[in-house]
């Protein structure tokens, strides 16, 4: 493992660490409909005509991130109320824990990109 401490002043962001508590969902779809509205999902709708897919955008989608681990990612402090406006929805189901963290410049450089958003 390596630790690397900084003694120059970085950009804030915002690290989110989330576990869904099983148990609490009614259901496994609700449990997946969460995941959906966070993450985005590619759906497939089968039909005499063909085969059509789509890219269903999640909340992450169109905020750029940086991705931890599963369920661990870092945002830019300027969308923390839109993120926590998200998961107070889901908040007797999930575990959170948010901790401000110091990115260096390319990280920070990640967060600022504009991000595409195909309109369908």
């Amino acid at each position: 493992m390596k630790i690397e401490i900084r003694k120059k002043q970085g950009e804030t962001a915002i690290l989110i660490s989330f576990d869904t508590i099983r148990e609490k969902f009614e259901s496994p779809s609700e449990r997946n409909r969460f995941y959906w509205e966070l993450y985005g999902r590619k759906q497939v709708v089968v039909k005499d005509s063909g085969r059509y897919e789509y890219d269903r955008e999640g909340l992450l989608d169109t905020v750029n991130h940086i991705k931890v681990a599963d369920s661990v990612f870092i945002i830019a402090m300027e969308h923390l109320k839109r993120m926590m406006e998200f998961f107070d929805e889901w908040e007797d189901k999930i575990e959170l824990k948010t901790f401000p963290v110091l990115l260096d410049k390319r990280e920070q450089e990640e967060l600022e990109e504009e991000k595409e958003v195909e309109v369908e």
